[in-house]
């Protein structure tokens, strides 16, 4: 008899477990049964906007949930290692980038929004004004750098050297330098609010997202911001297997959707921009 009880206490405690697990994505309510889709996000824009297309996607059926990241490696990581289904925090350069240095097998599953980085500084009002010899503070991630690099181009600062790839461009890479600025390539994106906080360097290049989670707004805080047809867009990004699940299509289609992108284009005024790709 106790070898029985105890065996069916192993199954039960078995049972138990497996119903825990990241395969099991269904979520009892009332009568009717919904997808849990676990999403892993940046606070800021990622996150709200997320929680604003949550009531919708539970009306088609989807229970979403958003786990909040402070940095942009481990959304990649947990990813992977199965504990999201999803994540929506980075550009696809960055997302290449990371497939190329990691060898995950991630696709998009579709572009959501751009966010023009900016140029700030708490000691000079306009790019002009910047004296010769200037340090700019930029981040210290080689996909990010290309991008700040052309923005710099795109302002008559630098030039780059000819056949170039730009969006693989570094420091190294810069022909003509006319006004002697020291590109210093050393900080972490996330701690270049802070950097420009603390009046370091003549000015600092901040990604949107972190400008905006530390209460700036790029459109009338920066003294120069990038175009607004960048190509980098931030994605959704799935592992390939489940790039035709039912669910992230929905999560899809709900953030193409037109009353997610008024939310986006009232909410950000321009600071960050919808795209329907």
């Amino acid at each position: 008899m106790k070898k029985l009880v105890a065996g069916i206490l192993t199954a039960s405690l078995a049972f138990s477990l497996a119903a825990c697990g990241t395969g099991d994505k269904s979520t009892s309510n009332g009568d009717s049964k919904e997808t849990k889709l676990v999403v892993g996000a940046s606070n800021v824009p990622h996150a709200e906007i997320l929680e604003k297309a949550k009531p919708i996607l539970e009306k088609e059926g989807v229970d979403l949930e958003i786990e909040k990241y402070q940095d942009y490696i481990l959304p990649n990581k947990d990813l992977e290692a199965d504990r999201l289904d999803a994540n929506f925090f980075q550009h696809k350069p960055y997302l290449e980038q990371q497939i190329k240095d990691n060898g995950y097998d991630f696709v998009s599953a579709g572009g959501v929004h751009i966010e023009p980085i900016g140029i700030y500084s708490k000691k000079y009002k306009s790019l002009d004004k910047l004296p010769d010899g200037a340090t700019i503070l930029i981040s210290n991630s080689v996909s990010d750098q290309g991008r700040i690099l052309t923005l710099l181009e795109a302002k008559g600062l630098i030039t780059l050297k000819k056949g170039v790839d730009k969006a693989a461009a570094e420091v190294k890479d810069i022909d003509k330098n006319p006004k002697h600025l020291k590109i210093d390539a050393k900080t972490t994106p996330e701690m270049l609010v802070q950097m420009y906080e603390h009046k370091e360097g003549d000015a600092v290049v901040i990604n949107s997202n972190f400008a905006i989670d530390a209460g700036l707004t790029p459109t009338k805080d920066a003294i120069a911001l990038e175009d607004s047809n960048s190509p980098y867009v931030n994605v959704v990004a799935v592992k390939k297997e489940n790039k035709d699940n039912k669910a992230v299509k929905k999560l899809v289609d709900v953030l193409h959707s037109k009353e997610i992108q008024d939310f986006i284009n009232k909410e950000w005024k321009g600071s960050v921009v919808p795209v329907s790709k």
